[in-house]
């Protein structure tokens, strides 16, 4: 009898945890034409990257949704992980955040956007922001379900993924429900510098980019009274994307009177995700969690 209880208690405890942990998984341009593609070659796979495990050659995307929890706040967010526009650090930029977020009533969903790559698409540089519009349009159209309230969704982005969520919200879609209402900007990258133009044509364009393209790109100017309130984080030691990145795009918020709110760490380097306990990084997403639930 002893066996049987504990045997019960054991499968309640299961499926407590499977309804806890539930999520649904949607194929982001299942029957429709999936733009800038092109047949390749490619495999996806995962595989550990700055001591993370990462995914590589993205050619077919997914939004991964976690449903909110309790008491449903009505926001929604979609992540965008970071991995330099080569790969997706889909687990600790994402599904582990995800979880945190939805148990605190917020409903998030991973983007697994495709990767730029001339083998997969004959406009790579168009590709991670169609991918990231198209998800906040499934978001927006799947609010009933997750009740979330349409015009409270927004964006988080890491490193690269910050950059992307950066454009999302400063490149206006003339589709309303594909543009966020906030974003949340972790140790992204906003200024165009000589450093960061190389990058964004090695692995965004692959490819000189042309002067209008290079004005498109001049994020800091693009920032006006209708760019989305921003939550901005990073350390000031991050010896990747310059803690300038963040204090610029403050300061042109700060000038546009566009709301936001700014935390900077003494340590915590790059890619820290949702943070460490030793520098003080974990306190980030709570706070960001608190700004969310305000607006």
């Amino acid at each position: 009898m002893k066996t049987r209880i504990q045997f019960f208690v054991l499968f309640v405890c299961f499926l407590i945890i499977q309804e806890s942990g539930a999520q649904e998984v949607y194929n982001l341009w299942e029957g429709l034409h999936k733009p800038y593609y092109k047949e390749n070659d490619l495999v996806e796979y995962e595989e550990e990257a700055w001591e993370t495990m990462c995914i590589f050659n993205i050619t077919e995307p997914t939004l991964t949704v976690y449903k909110a929890e309790g008491g449903n706040t009505g926001k929604a967010v979609v992540i965008l992980p970071g991995g330099g526009y080569t790969l997706v650090a889909a687990y600790h930029e994402g599904h582990d955040l995800a979880m945190i977020l939805a148990e605190q009533g917020i409903t998030a969903a991973v983007l697994k956007y495709r990767l730029p790559n001339p083998e997969s698409s004959d406009q790579p540089h168009l590709v991670p922001l169609t991918d990231a519009r198209r998800a906040l349009k499934i978001i927006r159209e799947k609010a009933v379900q997750y009740g979330i309230n349409t015009d409270k969704v927004g964006v988080m982005g890491f490193s690269a993924g910050s950059h992307l969520a950066t454009v999302a919200g400063l490149w206006k879609s003339v589709e309303a429900d594909e543009n966020p209402n906030f974003s949340a900007l972790i140790y992204g990258v906003t200024n165009l510098n000589k450093t960061n133009l190389m990058w964004l044509e090695e692995s965004l364009y692959f490819r000189k980019m042309t002067d209008e393209e290079i004005a498109q790109n001049t994020l800091l100017d693009l920032i006006t009274s209708s760019t989305p309130p921003a939550f901005l984080v990073h350390a000031i030691d991050d010896d990747v994307c310059d803690v300038s990145e963040t204090t610029l795009y403050a300061d042109k918020l700060l000038e546009n009177d566009i709301p936001f709110e700014m935390h900077l760490f003494p340590k915590g380097g790059h890619g820290f995700g949702y943070g460490r306990r030793e520098d003080g990084t974990d306190q980030w997403l709570q706070l960001c969690i608190n700004w969310i639930k305000l607006l």
